[in-house]
């Protein structure tokens, strides 16, 4: 795949899960936000909290869930984009939040979708 292909699926998977969420009740606040630690995929909110979303798209799961794929480097950097996302958006990082995972497996005519809250 090329890098090309590769952002394009990535955008594509994005896409599906944000429209996955909002379908299940989540109001998208934004998407891809950097900071100088990473990149949050989707920010949304559910209820009384603040879901930093990571997107996974896999075209076979052959090889394990892509879920598993989110380890402790990648949560560490997620937390501390969200830190900077929290502090620079609101000021206060004493919000109700949480990280939530979306998975999606398949191709684009016949995927799965699965949605972990509260991933870790």
């Amino acid at each position: 795949m090329s890098k090309t292909e590769h952002i394009e699926s990535g955008v594509w998977a994005e896409n599906q899960a944000c429209s996955y969420l909002r379908k299940k009740g989540l109001r998208l606040v934004t998407k891809n936000y950097h900071s100088r630690f990473g990149e949050l995929d989707l920010i949304m909110e559910h209820n009384d909290y603040l879901v930093f979303i990571e997107v996974r798209f896999r075209k076979s799961t052959a090889f394990g869930d892509p879920a598993t794929t989110i380890d402790f480097r990648k949560q560490s950097k997620l937390r501390k984009t969200a830190t900077d996302y929290l502090v620079t958006t609101t000021g206060n990082t004493n919000v109700n939040c949480r990280f939530d995972v979306v998975t999606i497996s398949g191709n684009k005519k016949n995927t799965e979708t699965t949605w972990l809250q509260n991933a870790f």
